[in-house]
Parts: C-alpha cells; sequence; structure tokens
C-alpha cells in the first residue's frame, strides 16, 4: 500500500458537525424494514446524496421490500479495484417508535437507527463530501452499496452484494463497533431453523390414546436439538420460538420451534447441519418438518483482514486513539463479503449502544473521529 497522503485539513470537529447534521436526515427519514414507501424513500435520498457527491448512481429494485442503491465515484488510479463501502438503510423500528424521532442530549444523538447503522452512513458520506469540497479523490475508486433489507436476512440482496463484492480490493462496513469502539474482525455465523412437529389430533379426554402429541415430539426435538451446542467451539443453539396445539381439550396436531445458531467456523456450521437434517420423529406416527439452513457464514479473520485492519489501526493511532478488534457474535453483510473471501472490515461506526432498542444512540464526539478516518482509508487503500 502507498504511504498516506490523507488530508490534514479534515478537522474531526467539523466532521463531527457535518456528519451530526447527515444523521439527523437520515434518521428522520424512518425506514422500518417492513415499509417498502418509506425504504424507497430514503433510497432516493441517498441517492441524491450519492449523486451530489460526484457518484454514478443505480438501483436495483426489491419488489415488495425496497430498492438497493449503488453507487460508484472515481479514484486517483482507474486500473485499481474498488473497495467498497457496504451497509443497509433499513431499520425494526416501527414508525413512531421514538418521539420526537431524533433528539440530542447530554452528548448522544438518539433516534431509530442512530446506533444501527445510520450513524455509520453519516460518518461515510460526511468523509466523501470533504474529500469531494477539496476536489480530492479517494486512492481507488469507491463503491457504496446500501441494502434495504440486512434487518430481514438480505434475501434480496445477498446475490448483488457478493456480485459486487468479487469485483473489489476490500470492504468497509460502518456497522456498529464493540462498546469500547473496537472494530469486528471475526464474526459467527449464522443459521437458522424451522422444526413443525406433525402429529394426529384427538379428543384428550375420550381417545387420548388415538392422537399423537405433537408437542410431545417437538418437546423430544428440542432436546435433541439443544445438546448440539458445544461453547468450547463457540457454537450456540438457542430454541427461541415454539407454539403448538389448538384448544385445551385437543391432542395437539401440531407444534413448532424456531431455532437459532453462532458458530465460529464451516465445519461447526456444517456439523450442526448434517444433525438437523437427520432428525427422526420418536412418537410412532408423528412426522418432522425442517425449514431454513445456513443464513451467513462465518467470517474468519484471514492475513487479508487482518492486512486491513492493521492499516486502519495505525491510521487511528496516528489520529490519537486506539482502535482494538474482537469477535463478534452477530453476524452481518460482512460476513457475505468475507465468506467468498474478500478482505472485510465491519464495525468501524461510530460508539453507541441500545440497537433495536428504545434508546438506541450514538455518542456524538466519536462522529467525527470515525468521518476522519473514513476520510483517510479512501486516501490510502
Amino acid at each position: 500500500m502507498s504511504e498516506p497522503t490523507f488530508d490534514h485539513a479534515a478537522d474531526p470537529g467539523e466532521l463531527r458537525e457535518g456528519a451530526l447534521r447527515r444523521l439527523r436526515r437520515l434518521v428522520t427519514l424512518e425506514s422500518p424494514s417492513d415499509d417498502e414507501v418509506r425504504l424507497r424513500a430514503i433510497a432516493a435520498d441517498f441517492s441524491a446524496e450519492l449523486v451530489g457527491l460526484g457518484a454514478k448512481v443505480e438501483t436495483r429494485d426489491a419488489p415488495g421490500v425496497g430498492e438497493h442503491v449503488i453507487g460508484r465515484l472515481p479514484g486517483g488510479d482507474p486500473t485499481l479495484q474498488p473497495v467498497m463501502i457496504l451497509g443497509h438503510l433499513d431499520t425494526v423500528h416501527a414508525v413512531g417508535s421514538f418521539d420526537p424521532v431524533f433528539r440530542v442530549e447530554d452528548g448522544r444523538a438518539y433516534g431509530p437507527g442512530t446506533f444501527d447503522m445510520k450513524g455509520g452512513w453519516a460518518c461515510v458520506l460526511e468523509a466523501l463530501a470533504r474529500l469531494h469540497a477539496a476536489g480530492r479523490t479517494p486512492r481507488r475508486p469507491v463503491l457504496v452499496v446500501a441494502t434495504c433489507d440486512e434487518e430481514t436476512g438480505s434475501e434480496t440482496s445477498r446475490g448483488l452484494i457478493e456480485e459486487l463484492a468479487r469485483a473489489a480490493d476490500a470492504v468497509l462496513v460502518p456497522e456498529p463497533p464493540f462498546p469500547d469502539g473496537s472494530a469486528k474482525t471475526r464474526r459467527k455465523g449464522v443459521s437458522w431453523y424451522r422444526l413443525t412437529a406433525h402429529g394426529q389430533a384427538s379428543h384428550a379426554g375420550l381417545a387420548p390414546d388415538e392422537g399423537v402429541n405433537a408437542v410431545v415430539e417437538l418437546a423430544h426435538q428440542v432436546l435433541s436439538i439443544t445438546a448440539l451446542a458445544d461453547p468450547g467451539a463457540g457454537t450456540t443453539v438457542s430454541v427461541d420460538e415454539t407454539a403448538g396445539g389448538t384448544a385445551s381439550n385437543v391432542v395437539p396436531a401440531r407444534a413448532w420451534a424456531v431455532i437459532d445458531v453462532r458458530f465460529t467456523g464451516r465445519a461447526e456450521a456444517e456439523r450442526i447441519e448434517a444433525a438437523m437434517r437427520s432428525l427422526e420423529p420418536v412418537l410412532p406416527g408423528a412426522r418432522l418438518e425442517l425449514e431454513g439452513g445456513i443464513n451467513r457464514p462465518p467470517m474468519e479473520r484471514t492475513p487479508g483482514i487482518a492486512a486491513l485492519y492493521e492499516r486502519a489501526r495505525e491510521l487511528a493511532a496516528e489520529a490519537g486513539w486506539p482502535l482494538g478488534e474482537g469477535l463478534s457474535g452477530g453476524a452481518s453483510d460482512g460476513s457475505l463479503t468475507a465468506g467468498i473471501g474478500v478482505p472485510t472490515l465491519d464495525g468501524i461506526g461510530p460508539v453507541g449502544h441500545g440497537a433495536h432498542a428504545a434508546d438506541e444512540h450514538v455518542e456524538v464526539a466519536d462522529l467525527g473521529r470515525r468521518a476522519a478516518l473514513y476520510h483517510r482509508l479512501l486516501e490510502v487503500l
């Protein structure tokens, strides 16, 4: 990599104020994952922002969901592969969950998606704006990808993300960091399953022996499934939702459970997958139905990821602050890009707290230094 050529005039204080203004606008445009109209509105606004920064923008339609935004900005050396900045515009919060929608109090900016992950986008946009205003270009071309369905599993965007990432040299993901501000160089992968037990309904008082109790069958299966966890290997298995039965005097003919699995390596993902596919009924006459599978691969700390993190750590140190790293139990779209072998640095959005909660916020003081970090990364990568 080349020696740093970043613009020292990018003052973190000015960047902070600019990022805060952008954050206010992004958060005010509420964008729940289940609101296609609002997701299309924020995609249009985000697209206009990128066009104003000199990007060529296209959108990919996701009927029933919204739009994915793809922005391409030129680099100083057009022969280099681009750096991709990847994130999402959807949030988990229903419209009206925050009143007011956005507020700043005691050095914190509160609102839906402030932490996950509009704060990160505000920092990225401010960094790009400062480069554009100064007539400077990033060293590499920049590919900005903002999706609208990450919070619901990236079903319509996964193929697009992987397609675009294959042409990138590196991927930066402005998702939330750890509480101490550390980046995420490893993430657990995720599998999701829905197991349905089918039995036979019967009158619970008059003919209980003629029924096949689906709830009991499911209970057998749940005990077997949870025993698949291996904490020593970093594998967790959680039964998150269950339901079954129709009435108090009926032997239940149907019961189901949703199972969440987290793992640090592919071998564990495949072990759990094989075990789930080989489940057999315990009760005579019962039948099992399994849906789901591996949703996101683990993000493993490859040499490429380690080198990308080290570059970011050096730049943060030059600015006078430490950037640590760690393993996250949660997944993001960065897991997809890392899963196809592209060096990915995740969790480099601003510090905050309360992701998906009623007190979701970011620390205003951190907006400036994160925007400055993006500014510098784009100058040197």
